[in-house]
Order: C-alpha cells, then sequence, then structure tokens
C-alpha cells in the first residue's frame, strides 16, 4: 500500500509523495511528488512504477522505501 509521506529513492534522494493522482486519458494512477533536494522540483510517475523493486548489485531493492 502507498501512502503520503517520505519515501527515500534507491540512489538515496528523499522525496515527499503527495497525491496519487489518475492519467487523464488512460485513467492509470499517477504518483505527484516533490522532491526534498535540489530545486525541490514537483514530478510525477506511474504507481506501478513507484511502488516496483529495481536490482542493485544482484539484489532487489524497493524503487522508493517509506521512511515517515
Amino acid at each position: 500500500m502507498v501512502k503520503k509521506g517520505v519515501y527515500r529513492h534507491f540512489r538515496g534522494n528523499l522525496y515527499k509523495l503527495l497525491h496519487i493522482a489518475k492519467h487523464s486519458e488512460t485513467l492509470k494512477p499517477m504518483v505527484v511528488y516533490r522532491a526534498l533536494c535540489g530545486d525541490g522540483g514537483i514530478w510525477v510517475r506511474p504507481l506501478e512504477m513507484w511502488d516496483e523493486e529495481v536490482e542493485i548489485d544482484g539484489r532487489k531493492v524497493r524503487r522508493f522505501e517509506f521512511i515517515k
């Protein structure tokens, strides 16, 4: 279950999940999030991608790990 809060990307930066939205044409769920680093930009990505595992150095880790 994905919930609002702060997440750590597998590369180390922190992001705040702001909302779960729907794509206007496909109705697929999209994550709206803000970078807690750099310019604090607001981004979107498919929920499916947000919640997936990626392989790093032969082991699987969450792309975004919930922190708080």
